[in-house]
């Protein structure tokens, strides 16, 4: 199925609030996503989908909106899938604890000017 770019925005935002929420529940620590290996293929599914997400982006799109870091998301999602064994969890975790909810934040103010 081919996405819009309003439909792959919406995506990215349900799986980022969807990891959010869980990490939040479940009181998931940046010490345990390091150690365990289930919390780390818990986390890897909805960075993926994100990811893949934002590839799939128009260019004009991602040009429209530079505030958000369109190839640093991407870039992710890439690693991830490719360089599975080489995984930076450090890296993952500033991602997971830091970066994604700022990025909640940008998609949902993006997604309220579209409206």
């Amino acid at each position: 199925m081919k996405f819009t770019d309003r439909q792959r925005i919406i995506k990215i935002y349900e799986n980022a609030v969807q990891l959010h929420e869980y990490i939040a529940e479940n009181a998931v620590s940046r010490e345990s996503l390091l150690q365990e290996r289930p919390l780390q293929w818990l986390v890897t599914t909805p960075l993926y989908n994100i990811g893949e997400h934002v590839y799939r982006l128009s260019d004009e799109y991602k040009k429209g909106q530079p505030q958000i870091p369109w190839a640093m998301i991407a870039g992710v999602r890439h690693r991830l899938v490719h360089n599975y064994d080489g995984t930076n969890w450090n890296i993952i975790a500033d991602v997971v604890f830091e970066e994604l909810p700022i990025l909640i934040t940008q998609l949902k103010e993006l997604m309220a000017g579209e409206a």
